[in-house]
């Protein structure tokens, strides 16, 4: 898929994004990422728009670093279950 322009809207200004991913995609994560940041701003005394937005980022970092952690406590605990039914399968099917 050829590479083409979306324009989103981020925190009141219009940004052209260039991606390979369809336009809904994109319009799906500036909106999140315009969410983060009202967010952030409501909460905050500065209307610095830069400070905004990277305290936008590391939220949505955050976000991802939890997200990151769950799934990898996960992948351990479905590796632990799957050792134990090999084991019990292994000793059903040796005796």
């Amino acid at each position: 898929m050829p590479p083409t322009n979306t324009p989103v809207e981020i925190f009141g200004a219009v940004y052209n994004v260039r991606g390979t991913d369809d336009s809904g995609y994109l319009q799906g994560l500036a909106d999140r990422v315009d969410r983060h940041m009202r967010e952030v701003a409501q909460q905050v005394s500065t209307a610095d728009t830069a400070r905004i937005a990277i305290l936008a980022a590391l939220n949505i970092a955050d976000e991802l670093f939890r997200i990151q952690q769950r799934q990898e406590g996960e992948r351990v605990e479905i590796r632990e279950k799957m050792e134990a039914l090999t084991a019990e399968l292994s000793r059903a099917l040796a005796g």
